[in-house]
């Protein structure tokens, strides 16, 4: 059934602090440099934001919890003295993933609770953290992989992508394609860690291995910064000074129990296709009504999962999918147009749904895809869980 409220919010402000590696700038810093840049892109003043929203979790298993330094909750916003003194509403996701958020400030926006709704997620990412757990004691399903090595989502993501080659067929080195295409749109990205940085075909191939089949490059980039939007009613969004970007749909899974200590090759279909499901369900849409795709990248290889679980191919035809520039700025199904994960920059999902919003703003740029009436992101492993939203020129498409 088509969501009641499809087309009645939008968002009509981004923000984003600089992408760094190692920032010199504490998190809650870089957070309030992107809600500020948010703010000021909306047209709209601090004292205008009567509604909070983020999801502030840990980039990583066993990180800090010092709010402002390795997280930023709603409660540090309030506090801080940037925003007024009367916020009606606020909120802070930990279940789902990034979408989560925007969409709990979506149904404030909806029932009346505010009318003008400030999202962030700050990243933090000190030396030496990325995607590496460490542990003394391993319990439960732990102690039959981690005991041997098997601890960290690198690897385990590297167990599924090489049972993925070996059922389908395909070469690893197939991937330097879908690769060279983010990094090719996010060297016209200003924003992007790697913006104005190319990479060719002898530079994938070269790169170290990092969990065989998964290289280097297949890896996202770890960066410190933070991405804000601003979201309002569709009736507020017409006096602003951006076009607004109708949010058209949602979805959200939470975390399911794995039936097996790792990642099994069905698994991507067996979580992702329902919740792609619901995000088209809500929309009333389908994978042909989208001109631009930004899908999860945490690895290159969820990016192929979500290609087939959300329909825009058969499942097993991915990785051919994505040859020949068919997921090209030229192409018929423009995927990850600002970089993705891979080469903007790790923000769990926070760069997909910026993208998505500028496509049908026509704020892109030199990526800008034309004509672009509806982009999705969906966010998250299509392996265990995810959110998304569909995002649209107009309020009625």
């Amino acid at each position: 059934m088509v969501w009641a409220g499809k087309g009645k919010t939008a968002v009509v402000g981004i923000g984003m602090s600089k992408l760094v590696r190692h920032s010199e700038k504490s998190l809650g810093m870089l957070a309030l440099e992107a809600c500020k840049a948010a703010i000021e892109d909306a047209g709209l003043k601090p004292s205008d934001i009567d509604g909070i929203v983020t999801y502030p979790d840990q980039p990583f298993r066993g990180a800090g919890s010092r709010d402002g330094e390795d997280l930023v909750t709603a409660q540090f916003m309030m506090n801080n003295g940037y925003l007024g003194p009367d916020i009606k509403w606020y909120a802070q996701i930990s279940t789902g993933m990034i979408a989560s958020a925007p969409i709990e400030g979506i149904n404030a926006l909806i029932s009346g609770a505010c009318n003008y709704v400030l999202f962030w997620r700050a990243m933090h990412m000190p030396k030496g953290t990325y995607n590496t757990y460490r542990m003394n004691t391993a319990a439960g399903d732990a102690q039959f992989s981690a005991t041997y090595g098997l601890a960290n989502p690198y690897q385990i993501h590297a167990l599924q992508y090489r049972s993925y080659l070996n059922k389908f067929g395909y070469d690893r080195e197939m991937m330097a394609t879908l690769v060279m295409n983010s990094r090719r749109n996010a060297t016209l990205n200003p924003n992007a860690y790697f913006y104005g940085q190319p990479m060719t075909r002898e530079d994938y191939l070269n790169s170290r291995m990092i969990a065989d089949p998964l290289c280097l490059f297949d890896c996202d980039i770890p960066v410190e910064g933070c991405t804000a939007l601003v979201l309002t009613r569709a009736d507020l969004a017409q006096a602003l000074k951006n076009k607004p970007a109708y949010i058209s749909g949602f979805g959200q899974n939470t975390a399911k129990q794995l039936e097996y200590v790792a990642y099994m090759v069905a698994d991507y279909m067996k979580a992702g296709q329902p919740h792609a499901n619901k995000i088209w369900e809500t929309a009333g849409m389908g994978p042909k009504d989208i001109q631009a795709a930004q899908l999860y990248d945490g690895f290159a290889s969820s990016t192929l999962y979500w290609l087939e679980a959300a329909g825009f191919c058969k499942e097993g035809e991915a990785l051919a999918f994505v040859q020949d520039g068919r997921v090209a700025l030229e192409g018929e199904l423009p995927l990850n147009t600002f970089g993705g994960s891979l080469s903007e920059g790790r923000l769990h999902g926070m760069g997909h749904l910026a993208e998505a919003v500028r496509q049908v703003t026509d704020r892109a740029g030199e990526r800008q895809i034309a004509g672009c009436e509806n982009s999705i992101a969906i966010d998250g492993s299509p392996l265990l869980r995810g959110s998304g939203m569909i995002f649209s020129r107009h309020a009625d498409n």
